[in-house]
């Protein structure tokens, strides 16, 4: 049976569709990997032609809990709608990937509630992406984050451009830094999915 993997924040701009092609191409000479994008605006399904992955339309979401795949990504909309409390239900592992910064932080909250509305915090990760070097505030915002029961990833994702890049290049293996950044990430991930 697939594990699926969920990347969801009602936030835009978190790196939600970066983070899911990374990983997913990350797994993909080990495991039988896609990704499903649910996004209406379909910022992956714009480049499905180039991926080395395969991705499907929303509509696919039955068709593909059925399938031989090992791990299905979902990549989700930048708003709340109805279908984000069911996937987080049917989800091995939801991550929750956030900016370091006082908006994120506060956005953060609706998408926290369906998680637990889900009765799913167990299997969420919240993941900081787009770090900035040198600064206290990912510490800051890391400390206020605790007063929710989510486990924040021990692994952060940093502002390189090598991530910015990978939809079109089909990931970072070329950049030692950002490579290892998402080994990091995607061991702790399966190491939460077979939990």
């Amino acid at each position: 049976m697939s594990k699926i993997i969920l990347i969801t924040h009602q936030k835009g701009g978190v790196g939600k569709s970066t983070i899911t092609y990374n990983l997913a191409v990350n797994l993909k000479d080990n495991a039988k990997v896609c990704i499903l994008d649910m996004d209406t605006q379909g910022s992956l399904m714009n480049i499905n032609q180039l991926s080395k992955v395969p991705i499907f339309p929303a509509e696919k979401l039955n068709d593909l809990k059925n399938s031989d795949y090992d791990f299905i990504f979902i990549d989700t909309p930048p708003y709340l709608n109805s279908r984000i409390e069911e996937l987080c239900i049917i989800a091995n592992v939801i991550i929750i990937p956030t900016k370091a910064g006082v908006l994120d932080l506060l956005a953060i909250k609706s998408t926290i509630d369906i998680v637990v509305k889900a009765k799913a915090e167990n299997r969420a990760l919240i993941v900081f992406n787009m770090v900035k070097p040198n600064t206290t505030l990912t510490a800051e915002i890391k400390d206020q984050l605790k007063d929710y029961d989510i486990k924040v990833s021990k692994n952060m994702l940093s502002d390189l451009v090598a991530f910015s890049r990978s939809v079109l290049v089909n990931g970072v293996e070329e950049h030692r830094n950002a490579q290892k950044q998402i080994d990091n990430l995607t061991k702790e991930i399966l190491t939460l999915s077979i939990q």
